[in-house]
């Protein structure tokens, strides 16, 4: 059914960075339809009673939808049913992800399956949603199309040492083998590269037909995504998810159109 609302959907959005996203969208006096892409829906369900209970009064709608990125079958369904409820995408955020390095140290997956893993989730499985949502993203009068960036992945600043968290990150260990790296992802830091050659892709296979398209860098943020826990990521510098969530929001509503076909952050324009 047509809607008068800026359809928008979320992946990953029952925690995280993706539900910040969704909180900063719900607030605000511009009317949404929110769907919150989820592998289960429950998880999305108690997203939406949390936010509701949050801000009581909005103008926008929530739901949910089933969105597994390892699954293409998942996808095909989503992508249906949004073609059967609302005809159209405004807006795709690919927020969708995870990191699986930390798989490899307790044992869980092999050297392998975890770089397997980290590429299909954040970004074979973004680019085949992608892909299919496009038909209904060009059904819109003002199509916008997000991708969640990490500045972790920015080629420039790999040799950057110059504050706590960049010497953590380009840091080299000592000489000698195995090496004990600690707090270090490379399989993720790799996939958001290619998610940003992904994006610049997107922008010129879309540029003619009006679409707008983004990386999103939201920096270092205090969620769970790498598996540390929120007060130690707190401790190491990062900031409130909720800062992220606006910067999003901010590029959904127009605000670094003059940006379209970069990876924006806070401050500016993320160099490659």
């Amino acid at each position: 059914m047509a809607s008068d609302k800026k359809i928008v959907l979320i992946t990953g959005g029952n925690t995280g960075l993706g539900l910040e996203t969704v909180r900063a969208l719900y607030k605000t006096d511009v009317p949404y339809e929110i769907i919150i892409g989820c592998r289960t829906l429950s998880k999305g369900d108690d997203a939406i009673a949390t936010v509701q209970k949050e801000i009581p009064s909005s103008p926008s709608s929530l739901s949910t939808l089933q969105v597994d990125l390892n699954s293409d079958e998942s996808l095909e369904k989503a992508v249906e049913t949004l073609q059967s409820r609302h005809g159209r995408l405004d807006v795709l955020l690919n927020n969708g992800g995870g990191t699986f390095d930390g798989d490899v140290r307790t044992g869980t997956k092999t050297l392998r399956e975890a770089w397997n893993a980290t590429w299909d989730t954040n970004v074979s499985g973004t680019y085949v949603l992608t892909t299919l949502a496009v038909p209904l993203l060009l059904k819109s009068e003002d199509p916008r199309l997000l991708f969640i960036a990490s500045g972790t992945a920015n080629l420039t600043d790999t040799t950057k040492m110059t504050d706590p968290v960049h010497a953590r990150l380009n840091g080299s260990p000592e000489a000698g083998w195995p090496k004990n790296e600690g707090f270090v992802f490379p399989a993720y830091r790799s996939a958001k590269t290619g998610l940003n050659m992904m994006m610049r892709e997107w922008a010129r296979v879309l540029r003619n037909d009006g679409v707008k398209v983004w990386c999103v860098s939201p920096g270092f943020l205090a969620t769970g995504l790498a598996g540390v826990g929120a007060e130690k990521l707190k401790q190491m510098g990062a900031l409130d998810p909720a800062i992220g969530g606006q910067l999003v929001a901010d590029v959904v509503e127009g605000k670094r159109d003059a940006d379209n076909g970069k990876v924006v952050r806070s401050n500016g324009v993320q160099p490659w």
